[in-house]
């Protein structure tokens, strides 16, 4: 299992693998939930060695065993009449800090595995942001590229419909992921006040600005990678000026780290989708992009009709091969292997901030870490999302709304203190310069004090 459990006593690993072994067992074929414990069990041996109470409490135990998962049929009707099955799910993972906090994922790859492994990462991360959110993730196999508004919407409305009964605003509160933007959030908030007879705006984040929602929302987790990038780099002396980057996807992370690291001085020369990459050796024209995704619902590849200087691409990990200073992963889990890892090594790069979810396998974080890159692991760069529907659920308390600016400047200040604490985390247990290690720590470390607290639960 471990490639980070390193001068530690046997008895110390043994302990670990057995949870590990544990989790396997309990989890048969549910490999994306194992990646992400595996590699959250590589930091834990001296925490649990300086720490004897969260073994003798069974704190890690307790930790990777969800409170509540939640599966459930979603039936609605297409546009042909027929009607059509989905899967719903909503894990709550671990409210020792706050309520369950999470986004929903509609995608056709969507299973208990992958809600699972977003869930149990979402604890660690909304940790991390220092606000009172516990960790949860939900989402189904629904997939909304090529249906009609109108399906959707039934689709949404059957969804919530189901899923009211497990939420709240001090219970747990969801929010958009990928195949859930701004539509879709609207959708599930009109159909969960037509079931509840109220308007709860703290029930969802990411709503639209005009009932509930908070600026700076949908920039937050691009802006955010790029805050945490920004100090990554300031720690050796590093900017982004005029640094040849790539970026995967092109959905909201994805365009919002595009923004901010432009803004920045960044030359941003490759992104994608599902079905290709572009690479514009001029540097992206982002609010291209911007129509072709956000206003149009096209294709990647359509860039090149109105860019003919740029060249599309089949096929979107291939896109790791364009050489770059600094890479962002923004798509989804595992799009950065150790051969892709190995390509951006021999191609010159220095940085890399994960946007997306888990984006890189172990073998290539292993091999990023031996090669002394600096890398922002998803549980820190990604957080920015999180942290601003934290501040979205605040406004929403308060019945007030604060400016984009003042979103941002406290979206930046968190980035600057999840960066510190990682750091400070990973000197402490002897991992110095591994913020992987660092952030799980500096999670960990602040559910588990307050599990101790609260009683064996």
């Amino acid at each position: 299992m471990s490639k980070l459990i390193q001068d530690h006593t046997s008895t110390t690993e043994t302990y670990i693998q057995s949870i590990y072994d544990t989790v396997i067992k309990r989890n048969p074929g549910e490999q994306e939930f194992h990646q992400a414990v595996n590699e959250f069990l590589e930091s834990m041996a001296p925490v649990i060695e300086q720490h004897p109470e969260y073994r003798q409490h069974a704190v890690l135990e307790r930790l990777l065993e969800p409170e509540r998962l939640v599966s459930f049929r979603v039936p609605w009707v297409d546009d042909h009449g027929q009607v059509q099955v989905n899967r719903g799910f909503r894990v709550q993972f671990n409210s020792t800090l706050g309520p369950y906090k999470g986004g929903l994922r509609f995608h056709e790859t969507v299973n208990s595995s992958i809600i699972k492994f977003l869930g149990f990462e979402q604890i660690f991360k909304n940790a991390l942001t220092g606000q009172p959110i516990g960790g949860g993730k939900g989402g189904s196999d629904f997939d909304p590229k090529g249906k009609s508004d109108m399906e959707i919407m039934r689709f949404c409305q059957s969804f919530m419909t189901e899923l009211y009964k497990y939420i709240g605003s001090d219970v747990d509160v969801p929010a958009g992921d990928i195949g859930v933007g701004g539509r879709e959030i609207g959708y599930l908030f009109g159909q969960y006040k037509r079931i509840r007879g109220g308007n709860e705006p703290g029930i969802l984040t990411g709503k639209g600005i005009g009932y509930g929602g908070s600026l700076a929302r949908t920039e937050a987790t691009g802006y955010g990678c790029i805050y945490f990038l920004q100090e990554l780099l300031s720690s050796r002396g590093l900017h982004l000026q005029g640094r040849r980057t790539v970026v995967s996807g092109s959905g909201n992370v994805s365009i919002f780290a595009m923004e901010k690291a432009q803004e920045l001085g960044a030359i941003v020369v490759a992104c994608s989708d599902s079905g290709g990459y572009i690479v514009d050796p001029n540097g992206i024209k982002l609010d291209t992009v911007k129509q072709i995704k956000l206003v149009e619902g096209g294709r990647i590849r359509d860039y090149v009709t109105h860019h003919p200087e740029a060249s599309y691409h089949y096929g979107s990990t291939d896109i790791w091969s364009v050489p770059c200073e600094i890479a962002l992963p923004c798509a989804t889990q595992n799009e950065l292997d150790a051969a892709a890892a190995r390509r951006l090594i021999g191609n010159g790069l220095i940085a890399i901030a994960e946007g997306a979810n888990m984006p890189s396998t172990l073998d290539a974080v292993h091999l990023l870490l031996d090669n002394d890159i600096l890398f922002g692991p998803a549980k820190a760069a990604n957080a920015g999302g999180v942290a601003v529907s934290a501040l979205e659920m605040a406004q929403n308390s308060m019945r007030l709304s604060w400016s984009f600016d003042e979103v941002d400047d406290k979206l930046k200040q968190i980035m600057q203190h999840i960066y510190r604490d990682s750091v400070q985390a990973a000197k402490t247990y002897g991992f110095e310069g591994n913020l992987v290690a660092g952030a799980n720590i500096a999670g960990f470390r602040r559910v588990a004090e307050a599990m101790l607290q609260q009683g064996i639960i």
